[in-house]
C-alpha cells in the first residue's frame, strides 16, 4: 500500500548510472517506509542495453583503452549527492571481474585485455551488466526492481497525476515517475536514402543503408563483389573486421609486426572512400602527463559570459576560441616538453598566442619561424583534412599516398615525441564540456547545435580522438595489401548509372563501379522520423516537443531532438513542463554525456546530470508516498488492463 512507482523505459548505461546515483542519496531523500517499486523496460539486457548487449560478434572491440572507462562516480565528480566510487573496466578485469568473465566463458579475457588494451565489446556487456546488478543491490531496503525484456510502446497520464506505461504484451505498469532513456532511437529513412534504395532495388542492387554495424545483416554481400563503402570511421572498421576476419580470414605477424592478411575465400572487395578520404586517426599508444581534466583558457564559460547573453554564433565567435584553445594545447605541450624544436620560448610564444588570430596567415609565418619542423606546427584546417586540394595522377599514386599516410599516423600515434598530440586529445574532452555548459544554457542555438556541434566539431572530435585501436589500421593496409581494400579517394561521390553503383572522386581520375553499395556511418538522428511507437505516440498528442529547425533560408534542416527543461523533465509541445516524467540521452537536447563513457578522474558531466535527476526523482517518490499516506485511497496493484495508450 502505498509503494512509489518508477519506470524506466530504457536499460542501457542511463538507466545503471540513474539507479547508482539513487542508491546513493535514497537514504538522505527517501524516507525508510517509502521503499520504491522500479520497472526497467527494455527488450534488450539490463546494463547494456541495445549497443552494449552481449550477443555481437566477439572481433568488435571498445575504441578506447580499458583504463579510460568507467561508469562510476569518483572525487572528480562535483555532485550534492555521495560519491561511490567503482572500478574502472580495467580494474574491475583485474578485480571483482574476473570471475564474472570466468562464468560467463569468458576467462581468458583476463589475460588479455590490460590496461592499455582494447577490450571485445563483450567484455563491456559484463563490465555493464554487473554496474547495473551493483546498483540494484545498493538501493534502499525493501525496494522491488522488476525487469521487462519487451518494448514500452505508449506512456499516458492518468486523472490521479500518475501515468500509465503500456507494454507491447499488453501488460500496463501504473507509475508515480517516468524517465525515458531509450538510448540512440532508430528512424525512418531520409528521403535521400529511400530515394537511393528504391533506386538500387529497381536495378538489382545490394544497398545496405546507415546503421548500427552489429546489427546489419551483412550475407547480401557475395564473395569477389565489388563493394562501394561510403564512410571510413568506426563503423567502416566494424564492417571491415565482420567482412574480414569475420568470414574467416586470419592475419599473421612478421618479425617486423607487420601483418599479413590470409584470405578465407569469401571476402568482398571493399572500395570506401569519404569527405575526408582517410580513416580516423589510430588511437594514441603512450600514456598522458595529465592525472585529469585540463583546464582551458580561451574557451571557458567566463569568456562567453564577457560576450554578452543570448545566442552567440558557433563560426565567428565560439569556433575561433576551440580553435585557439586546441592550438595552445599543442604548443604549450611541444615547448614545454620538446624545447629542442624550438626557437624561441614559451612566454614569447604564449604572448603572441594571446593577441593572435590562429587562423590570420600572419600567425602561421610566426609559428614557422618558432617552430621550424613542419611535423610539429598545428593548423587545424590542414589536420581536419589532409587531402585537401591535392590530385593524384592515378589510383596507384593514390593507394601510394594512403597507405604512407596511414603507416605515418600509425607512427606518430606511439611515439611520445609527438606528446603534443596527446594534449590536443586532452584539450578537447574539456572543450566538449565548456560546450555542454553553453548548449544548457542556450549560449548555441539549435541550428548551430545541429550544424556546427553535433556536425562539424563532432565530427573533428571523432577524426582526432575517437579512432580505432592502431591494431585496426594495421589490419587495413594487410587487407589493401590483400587485394581485398581499395581507397576511392576524398569527397567520394556516388550515383546509380548503367544499371551500377559509380563512385567518383574529383582528387583521382577515373571511377569505380560495383554492384553494391554501404553507407558506414550510423543514421542522422531525428526524433520526428523515430520510429519507436511511444514516441512518435507522445510526440503526435502534444506530450512531447521536438525542435523544428530551419537554415537562414527557412528550409527544414531535421535532425532536431525532443525538448527538456533544465532539470531534464519532458516539455510538451506548449512548453509546458511535465511534473514527473524526464528525458535524457543523445535524442534530447541539453542531455549531457551521451557522446561516450567517462574516463576517471575527469569530472564527466553525465554524472553531473545522473545526480541531479536523480535527487529530483527520489523527492518526487517521497512526496508521491507522503501524498497516499494521507490518502483513503488504497491501491491493490501497479498492473493495471484497459487504460487507453497513444497511438
Amino acid at each position: 500500500m502505498g509503494t512509489p512507482v518508477l519506470v524506466f523505459v530504457g536499460g542501457g548505461p542511463r538507466t545503471t548510472g540513474l539507479l547508482d546515483r539513487l542508491a546513493a542519496s535514497a537514504p538522505e531523500l527517501l524516507p525508510s517506509a517509502a521503499a520504491p517499486s522500479i520497472h526497467v523496460v527494455d527488450p534488450f539486457p539490463a546494463g547494456g542495453g541495445r549497443i552494449w548487449r552481449r550477443e555481437q560478434s566477439d572481433l568488435l572491440w571498445m575504441n578506447s583503452v580499458a583504463e579510460d572507462i568507467t561508469v562510476f562516480t569518483d572525487t572528480s565528480v562535483t555532485c550534492d549527492g555521495p560519491v561511490v566510487p567503482g572500478p574502472s573496466l580495467a580494474d574491475w578485469i583485474a578485480g571483482e571481474g574476473s570471475a564474472v568473465l570466468a562464468a560467463a566463458g569468458l576467462g581468458h579475457q583476463v589475460q588479455l585485455v590490460g590496461r592499455k588494451d582494447f577490450a571485445p565489446r563483450e567484455v563491456q556487456a559484463c563490465y555493464l551488466g554487473w554496474a547495473f546488478d551493483r546498483a540494484v543491490s545498493a538501493l534502499p531496503a525493501g525496494t522491488e526492481l522488476t525487469t521487462h525484456r519487451e518494448r514500452a510502446v505508449s506512456v499516458t497520464d492518468r486523472a490521479d497525476g500518475r501515468q500509465c506505461v503500456r507494454l507491447a504484451g499488453g501488460r500496463q505498469i501504473v507509475a508515480d515517475v517516468v524517465v525515458l532513456a531509450q538510448g540512440y532511437l532508430d528512424r525512418t529513412p531520409t528521403p535521400a536514402d529511400a530515394e537511393l534504395a528504391e533506386r538500387a532495388a529497381a536495378r538489382g542492387l545490394t544497398y545496405l543503408p546507415p546503421g548500427y554495424t552489429a546489427d546489419i545483416d551483412l550475407s547480401a554481400l557475395r564473395p569477389g563483389q565489388a563493394v562501394l563503402v561510403r564512410g571510413f570511421g568506426l563503423a567502416f572498421i566494424d564492417l571491415m573486421v565482420l567482412l574480414g576476419e569475420g568470414r574467416g580470414g586470419r592475419f599473421t605477424a612478421g618479425d617486423d609486426g607487420t601483418l599479413t592478411y590470409h584470405p578465407s575465400g569469401r571476402e568482398p572487395v571493399l572500395y570506401v572512400g569519404s569527405r575526408r578520404g582517410v580513416p580516423y586517426h589510430a588511437k594514441l599508444g603512450y600514456p598522458s602527463a595529465a592525472a585529469g581534466p585540463v583546464p582551458t583558457r580561451y574557451f571557458t564559460a567566463g569568456r562567453l559570459d564577457e560576450l554578452g547573453a543570448g545566442e552567440l554564433d558557433f563560426r565567428s565567435v565560439i569556433w575561433p576560441l576551440i580553435a585557439k584553445e586546441l592550438t595552445a594545447a599543442h604548443y604549450r605541450r611541444l615547448f614545454e616538453a620538446h624545447t629542442d624544436r624550438t626557437t624561441v620560448d614559451w612566454a614569447e610564444f604564449s604572448c603572441v598566442l594571446d593577441a593572435a588570430d590562429v587562423f590570420d596567415p600572419a600567425f602561421a609565418g610566426y609559428a614557422e619561424s618558432a617552430v621550424p619542423k613542419d611535423a610539429d606546427r598545428f593548423d587545424i584546417r590542414r589536420i581536419d583534412r589532409p587531402l585537401r586540394d591535392l590530385v593524384f595522377g592515378s589510383r596507384d599514386d593514390l593507394a601510394g599516398g594512403l597507405r604512407d599516410y596511414v603507416r605515418a599516423d600509425l607512427a606518430r600515434r606511439r611515439d611520445q615525441r609527438y606528446s603534443a598530440d596527446r594534449a590536443v586529445f586532452d584539450t578537447l574532452l574539456s572543450v566538449y564540456g565548456v560546450l555542454a555548459v553553453a548548449l544548457t544554457t542556450g549560449r548555441i542555438s539549435a541550428a548551430d547545435r545541429i550544424r556546427f556541434v553535433e556536425g562539424e566539431f563532432h565530427g573533428l572530435f571523432s577524426f582526432l580522438a575517437s579512432g580505432p585501436p592502431p591494431r585496426r589500421l594495421a589490419e587495413l593496409l594487410a587487407l589493401h595489401d590483400a587485394g581485398l581494400l581499395h581507397f576511392a579517394g576524398p569527397e567520394l561521390q556516388i550515383q546509380v548509372r548503367d544499371g551500377v553503383f559509380v563512385g567518383t572522386s574529383a582528387a583521382v581520375p577515373g571511377e569505380i563501379r560495383a554492384s553494391a553499395l554501404v553507407d558506414a556511418r550510423l543514421p542522422r538522428p531525428d526524433v520526428r522520423a523515430a520510429t519507436d511507437p511511444l514516441i512518435r505516440g507522445l510526440l503526435a498528442d502534444g506530450e512531447l516537443a521536438a525542435e523544428d529547425l530551419t537554415d537562414a533560408a527557412g528550409r527544414p534542416l531535421g535532425g532536431g531532438q525532443l525538448l527538456a527543461d533544465r532539470c531534464s523533465r519532458a516539455l510538451r509541445a506548449d512548453r509546458s513542463r511535465h511534473p514527473s516524467r524526464f528525458l535524457l540521452g543523445p535524442s534530447v537536447s541539453g542531455s549531457a554525456g551521451a557522446a561516450g563513457f567517462s574516463r576517471p578522474g575527469f569530472n564527466g558531466p553525465g554524472f553531473r546530470q545522473n545526480d541531479a535527476v536523480a535527487r529530483e526523482v527520489l523527492r518526487l517518490l517521497a512526496a508521491a508516498t507522503a501524498r497516499r499516506a494521507g490518502s483513503s485511497v488504497i491501491e491493490t496493484s501497479t498492473i493495471e488492463e484497459g487504460v487507453r495508450h497513444a497511438s
